[in-house]
């Protein structure tokens, strides 16, 4: 059994065949999800499916795309969110110097108070960065963040055994099956084996046989079989080792 640690399930892509969707999940032998909020109505969205589907768990938090929005009072929502029994991380935030559809410096600000915020509730952070590697890893080193996971992991080596030195967790996804992206599935070969998790950032992002298709939590099976022909383990012992990675990432509960 899988875990994704990164889905956006409530999106209104998935409007017309959630509950299907799900199920073809669990077929798929994905039993828990994380879905995860990328600005306020999101994150409220992610709560609601929580308490929905005892399948999925949520997080909450602003994207660097909605940064330009973050304020006391949005800091104050998340932090009301944040309390709902089934929220087990912050984020996703961080840094996105690819689009740019926030300031910069507005950037930078929201991430670090999201920082401080998971520090303070005792809360894992859910990191985005795109284009803004040393930024983002300059700004966890600075904000003393304790637990992060880099989400859709898109460094280099370098970078990634930074993180694994750190303590910090790189997630996998849907990009390691990609024809050219030999560097990623090179980070897997070399990569941590207790700081590897695996997401499908669904609906983004869907693995080389679906390209061009909407993702949907079904298809990390695609993903975790591409990363265990990697590490030449099988599924099975995939599945025990970045499901036990995940469980203690978010403090999940075990898998039955």
């Amino acid at each position: 059994m899988f875990i994704d640690t990164h889905a956006h399930i409530f999106m209104p892509e998935f409007d017309a065949d959630r509950d299907e969707a799900l199920a073809r999940a669990m077929a798929a032998g994905i039993e828990l999800l994380v879905v995860v909020g990328y600005h306020l109505e999101a994150s409220r969205k992610a709560v609601e499916a929580a308490q929905r589907y005892p399948q999925v768990y949520a997080s909450v938090g602003i994207h660097p795309h909605d940064a330009k929005h973050y304020d006391d009072a949005a800091e104050e929502t998340l932090r009301k969110l944040a309390k709902s029994p089934k929220v087990v991380a912050i984020g996703e935030c961080g840094l996105d110097f690819f689009r740019d559809r926030s300031p910069r410096p507005a950037q930078v600000e929201a991430f670090r108070r999201q920082v401080r915020l998971a520090k303070e509730l005792g809360l894992p952070l859910i990191v985005h960065d795109r284009d803004a590697h040393q930024e983002t890893m300059k700004i966890l080193k600075e904000e003393q963040a304790e637990v992060v996971v880099l989400h859709c992991f898109s460094g280099d080596l370098a970078m990634a055994e930074e993180a694994w030195a750190r303590g910090y967790y790189t997630s996998i996804a849907g990009p390691v099956t990609y024809p050219k992206n030999e560097g990623l599935r090179d980070i897997v070969r070399k990569a941590k084996a207790d700081r590897l998790v695996l997401e499908t950032d669904c609906p983004y992002l869907p693995p080389q046989a679906f390209r061009g298709q909407r993702n949907e939590p079904a298809y990390l099976f695609d993903t975790a079989n591409e990363v265990a022909i990697i590490l030449g383990m099988s599924l099975e012992e995939l599945g025990r080792l970045t499901s036990e990675n995940a469980r203690r990432l978010f403090r999940l509960p075990s898998l039955s």
